[in-house]
């Protein structure tokens, strides 16, 4: 096997164990998607476009409460910002690939397939992108295949049962592992004051100004304690 799709393999195989936890989070996703009032071809093609785990769960949530498009689209860019740090990080290795190969490694540059990846661009690996390409395309079919199977599940479910109230709880579960330090707490802690006093606002505002208020904050601790 020539050494190019030796790294691919390697990176379908580093991305293997961490699909217990993509797997029950996509099933979650396509329930919610159709208790939302989304169709099953606009849950499966959310998945397939935007292909953002947290970012679609907020969606489903404002997509539910009737909350306009321009503060639905902000609340999701800004969940996707994180996503702009990951490429600047590994622009300049894969500065010198054709455009084609940008574009598929930009799609795919999760979370968990920059965390698994990124090292064999530190070490100058040659092949590394065909490395996050095998990671990105093995965490994408399963997040397309637990999506599909939720809202199979979802279509299922009777509608007089009301599960709005998993949308924020997933979500939580999603954020609460996520507060490691001081900094994490506080930006967790201001945005969910802010939420809670700012419900009254037009275009359900709350939303954008709990989390760029909240990042503001824990950026200028963690800049503070980092000293």
């Amino acid at each position: 096997m020539q050494a190019n799709w030796r790294e691919f393999w390697k990176g379908v195989l580093a991305q293997l164990p961490l699909q217990l936890g993509i797997v029950p989070f996509g099933l979650v996703f396509g329930v919610l998607g159709i208790a939302s009032g989304l169709s099953v071809a606009q849950t499966i093609l959310m998945s397939s476009i935007v292909f953002g785990g947290a970012s679609q769960v907020v969606f489903t949530q404002l997509w539910s409460t009737g909350t306009s498009p321009i503060v639905t689209g902000g609340s999701v860019a800004i969940i996707n910002m994180r996503h702009v740090i990951y490429s600047a990080n590994i622009s300049k290795y894969v500065s010198v690939l054709s455009l084609k190969w940008r574009i598929a490694l930009g799609y795919l540059l999760t979370d968990e397939a920059f965390a698994v990846s990124f090292q064999e661009f530190e070490n100058n690996n040659k092949f590394a992108h065909y490395h996050l390409l095998g990671g990105g395309l093995t965490l994408w079919f399963f997040w397309q295949i637990s999506t599909i199977a939720g809202v199979l599940l979802g279509t299922k479910i009777p509608s007089n049962l009301n599960l709005e109230f998993a949308i924020p709880l997933t979500f939580m579960a999603i954020i609460l592992p996520k507060l490691r330090s001081f900094a994490h707490l506080s930006a967790a802690i201001i945005a969910s004051i802010i939420a809670i006093f700012g419900q009254n606002l037009p275009h359900n505002l709350w939303i954008i100004l709990a989390a760029v208020i909240g990042m503001v904050v824990g950026g200028y601790i963690d800049k503070r304690t980092s000293k």
